[in-house]
């Protein structure tokens, strides 16, 4: 018998902030949340009170009594649970990143082919309604043969909490490039159906969060200064792949600059614009058909939460079997990315991905 929603036991692991949104969507979709991990007190108690789950210091005791778990630990401990429970044939849901390092990233992968469970990152701007009527177009061919995207994900003051795990480069991996950056190239090369790349160029800068006189309006987290922060808060690349397919990359937590979430996709007959953040979207063509013109057709739509329809995806992954998302596989492909960009910047070369 196929299982629907209510019928999936899940838990949670890592029960800050995210996993307490992750929890809200999952009662609204009527999936039985049965319990949370995590190893700080405060956390565990706040969620068992909040919630009425039960509660656990280690993943194994929660891992013998789900059917499916969502991770939303800090990045460097990704691998530790994902892989236990994917071991356990467990369904995953892992927020993005993949992992903190290529490496683990790569672990992870292995033991998500592996496995009978399900897996599935968190990439959840795949979602966004203007998102899926740009894909829906592509791939009924109206805007030709997509060639290039224009990927911004900036703002302009919007360093997380200095001190947090965000802006650690040990546990985190990376600063805005693998916070804000992943979103993009995931976007980027989602919309370009996941060519292989060729070669990457990049730039990763640290510019504002390690200045003590940095300026900021308000900050997710507490401002623990300039020696808690040793990652990039900015970053730009260029991503080529074969028959000349192209992305250009803007991300940044700071930059002295307006904020910018614009993603532009190039075609050969047509080409989208859309806010990221926003319920915005134009398509732009031209046309010799009567006199010669140029078309811009806005878009208007309802505007969706992400969160709750990439979990509607990774339920019904679950029942039917079908991973239309393929998300681990091309998460490690976005890992890579990241991983060139930063070895080009320390090597001020164009680093080579065709091998």
């Amino acid at each position: 018998m196929t299982p629907d929603r209510s019928d999936i036991e899940t838990g949670i692991v890592g029960l800050g902030n995210i996993g307490q949104y992750h929890a809200e969507r999952l009662l609204e979709l009527e999936v039985p949340l049965v319990g949370g991990m995590d190893v700080a007190p405060e956390a565990r108690e706040r969620f068992e009170n909040r919630y009425g789950v039960d509660v656990y210091d280690n993943y194994e005791d929660l891992y013998e009594t789900v059917d499916a778990v969502v991770i939303t630990t800090p990045n460097k401990f990704h691998e530790q649970y994902a892989v236990a429970a994917l071991e356990a044939d467990l369904h995953v849901l892992l927020e993005k990143p993949l992992a903190h390092t290529l490496a683990s990233s790569e672990r992870i992968a292995a033991a998500a082919a592996g496995s009978s469970g399900v897996a599935m990152v968190g990439f959840n701007n795949r979602f966004a309604n203007t998102v899926q009527i740009v894909k829906n177009r592509i791939d009924r061919g109206e805007l030709g043969t997509v060639t290039h995207v224009e990927a911004n994900y900036v703002r302009r003051r919007g360093i997380p909490g200095r001190g947090s795990w965000f802006t650690r480069r040990s546990i985190a991996g990376g600063g805005a490039l693998i916070d804000l950056g992943v979103h993009a190239i995931d976007l980027s090369m989602y919309l370009l159906e996941y060519p292989p790349v060729a070669e990457v160029t990049g730039v990763s800068r640290g510019e504002f969060g390690y200045r003590d006189e940095y300026a900021y309006l308000d900050m997710w987290g507490t401002d623990s200064g300039s020696n808690e922060f040793d990652v990039d808060d900015s970053a730009s690349a260029f991503v080529r792949c074969p028959s000349n397919r192209t992305i250009s990359l803007e991300v940044a937590w700071a930059t002295n600059r307006p904020e910018n979430h614009e993603f532009v996709v190039r075609g050969t007959d047509a080409a989208a614009r859309f806010d990221l953040l926003e319920n915005e979207l134009t398509f732009h063509a031209a046309s010799s058909s009567g006199p010669d013109h140029l078309e811009d057709t806005s878009i208007t739509t309802r505007q969706n939460d992400t969160h709750t329809d990439e979990q509607i995806a990774f339920f019904d992954t679950i029942a039917t079997g079908d991973d239309r998302e393929n998300s681990v596989d091309e998460a490690l492909e976005v890992q890579r990315i990241v991983d060139a960009i930063y070895r080009s910047s320390d090597q001020e070369r164009t680093v080579s991905l065709s091998n």
